[in-house]
């Protein structure tokens, strides 16, 4: 009858099909959502790593005429470490701490997981490595500007022009370090976020 006049009852096929995508896209969400954390992390170890690496191993040596006697020349070597500077040194723990702090979180990251007082941990020492990391950087940086701009006020010479090499580098420790600021920030509010939502299960 429904044939005569022209019309077809609608398959139950695609009615089916929908609970499922809607479920597989759920499934997809949740694990992109568990890997976000993962990704920021190791991201962030990273970042700190290459921080404290490239830092620690910056230096470079300047030979200048600093007298002439008769028609001789008196030749010295200056050199530029991060030894020399305490904020270059506090800037490499920093970075190193916060380097090997999220490695071993990585490594436990499945006890942290398991009980939401081990969680609320790892986030409380997220934010400390996080401001041990902006505090770090943010000193580096200050000393970096004054090694390339100088103050007149206090007539302190730039360095820049002369240490070339070990400036650039320390740039790119300094980039690398905020880059790893950013990171833990995002991770602190993914954990925020997924600490507000979890629930408080007794014993856990």
């Amino acid at each position: 009858m429904d044939l005569e006049h022209g019309s077809k009852k609608p398959s139950a096929e695609p009615a089916a099909a929908t609970p499922a995508c809607n479920k597989l896209l759920m499934q997809l969400r949740d694990r992109l959502v568990a890997v976000q954390p993962v990704v920021l992390r190791a991201a962030a170890a990273l970042a700190t790593a290459v921080a404290a690496a490239v830092m620690a191993l910056n230096a470079q040596s300047y030979t200048a005429v600093v007298a002439i006697v008769g028609t001789r020349p008196l030749m010295q070597t200056f050199t530029a470490k991060f030894r020399d500077t305490p904020a270059f040194v506090y800037f490499v723990i920093a970075n190193a701490i916060a380097g090997a702090y999220n490695l071993l979180v990585l490594v436990i990251r499945r006890l942290i997981l398991q009980r939401r007082t081990a969680s609320l941990v790892a986030h409380m020492l997220d934010m400390v490595i996080m401001t041990l990391l902006a505090t770090g950087a943010a000193t580096a940086a200050s000393m970096a500007d004054l090694g390339k701009n100088g103050n007149l006020h206090a007539r302190w010479n730039p360095i820049c022009d002369r240490f070339g090499s070990f400036c650039s580098r320390g740039g790119i420790a300094i980039v690398s370090s905020f880059i790893g600021v950013a990171l833990m920030l995002a991770l602190n509010l993914l954990s925020a976020a997924a600490n507000a939502h979890r629930p408080n299960v007794a014993g856990h």
